[in-house]
């Protein structure tokens, strides 16, 4: 592999091969010398080494004196701190991760936490290295998470390590592929969300006005229910819905999304407006579910919400009503993975969609986003124009097969002694009458 060389006005920036750090050749007092520059990122690689221009420049002994110190890695040397204090760091440094949730921000500690647990308190942060880094991986991969659990504790500590760069030399040891792992390593045991069928979502209406089946605030969580199945709008948006995001005369919700922060309007069908006038009648403040909104929004001393998941309990109560199971065990996981939830809902609303051939440009609009739950249930677009390519490669035609069908249904129909109305005119479309 070709050697990558960088020219700058003084020296040299290269490397000795494909993957290896980068370094500063240059000449001095006549004299070719060259030093590391310890990264394997190019542009930091030039950044280091125009550092060192004005030292290759200077004329006197004690310039000179200096680049040798730097060279040997004297001058430089990176302050000193060990794990038990990087924390505390870590969490005032301005470019610190900002996540959006409490629970995000006391993960990232969390995960610190759990490194510093493994490779031990006094360990000096400068001398963690990538051996370290995927020992700590290994360890990951036997605590029973999925994927995507792993795959976020390494980013998270990657994030950490790149703020705390200052204590340290040469690359982030959490940089390395190898640390993270693969979808397909959880292929044979993946499980999806479940949409409900038509059949369950009548069901689930038939439990929620049945006075047998209770649940706290059940009026209230039967309206939370209508919003996710006729605007296909998540759990957190259907909760903490607002009035004055609620037109009743132009039935028509707006719903700027939480996750996305993508507004998207929605008319209302005939039975949400049935379920919203009631909910009129109990209107206490700004919320359309007043008590489960209030439920919802509980934080404990840290701040981080804790009634979410008390509101997603009942939810899920009801659906065992309809006796589904919302969660399964999966081989491998400590945690059970849920199918059927509050989110089936959003996959049900773009399943029926797709199954009326409503176009999927419409149902965009509607749910705010690109993701795959849309582009899972619009495959049946893909599907026919693959029918029709493997039956040309065959040399079949799909004009026979249904010009059969076609005849064998009239004949059907010519055999019968007596006709009903409905049979006389699909007998009329039958024959392109």
């Amino acid at each position: 592999m070709a050697k990558k060389r960088i020219k700058l006005d003084i020296g040299t920036v290269y490397t000795k091969s494909e993957d290896g750090n980068y370094f500063f050749r240059y000449q001095i007092n006549k004299e070719r010398k060259a030093v590391s520059l310890k990264t394997k990122n190019q542009d930091e690689a030039i950044a280091e080494a125009k550092k060192l221009i004005p030292v290759v420049n200077g004329k006197t002994l004690d310039i000179i004196s200096a680049h040798v110190k730097h060279a040997r890695g004297l001058a430089f040397k990176k302050k000193s701190l060990t794990l038990n204090l990087a924390w505390d760091k870590y969490s005032v440094h301005p470019d610190r991760a900002t996540p959006a949730t409490v629970h995000e921000q006391q993960s990232y500690k969390s995960t610190f936490d759990e490194f510093v647990e493994f490779t031990g308190n006094e360990m000096e942060i400068s001398n963690v290295t990538p051996e370290v880094t995927d020992k700590f991986a290994q360890h990951l991969r036997k605590t029973e998470i999925s994927v995507s659990t792993h795959n976020r504790k390494i980013k998270r500590l990657r994030k950490i390590f790149q703020v705390l760069s200052e204590y340290r030399d040469g690359n982030n040891p959490l940089i390395a592929k190898s640390l993270m792992r693969k979808a397909r390593e959880e292929q044979e045991d993946e499980v999806r969300r479940l949409s409900f069928t038509q059949i369950q979502v009548q069901e689930i209406l038939k439990v929620l006005d049945d006075d047998n089946y209770k649940v706290m605030h059940k009026p209230e969580i039967k309206v939370v229910y209508y919003l996710g199945m006729f605007t296909g709008q998540r759990f957190k948006d259907c909760v903490l819905l607002r009035w004055d995001k609620v037109d009743l005369k132009s039935k028509k919700i707006w719903v700027k999304q939480f996750k996305t922060g993508k507004e998207v309007s929605i008319l209302i069908s005939d039975k949400l407006m049935k379920v919203l006038l009631e909910a009129k009648a109990w209107k206490q403040n700004e919320y359309v579910c007043p008590n489960v909104a209030a439920r919802y929004r509980k934080v404990d001393k840290n701040g981080k919400n804790t009634g979410n998941n008390l509101v997603n309990i009942d939810v899920l109560r009801v659906i065992k009503w309809i006796g589904l199971e919302p969660s399964v065990e999966v081989p491998g996981r400590k945690k059970k993975v849920t199918v059927y939830g509050f989110h089936s809902l959003r996959h049900s609303f773009a399943s029926h969609c797709a199954e009326a051939g409503i176009p999927q440009a419409t149902v965009k609009s509607i749910l705010g986003t690109n993701s795959e739950i849309i582009d899972k249930y619009y495959t049946h677009i893909g599907d026919e124009a693959q029918e029709k390519a493997i039956m040309a490669v065959n040399g079949e035609s799909r004009t026979v097969p249904d010009r059969e069908r076609i005849n064998k249904a009239l004949a059907m129909f010519e055999s019968l002694k007596t006709k009903n109305k409905a049979v006389q005119e699909i007998e009329k479309v039958l024959r392109g009458i």
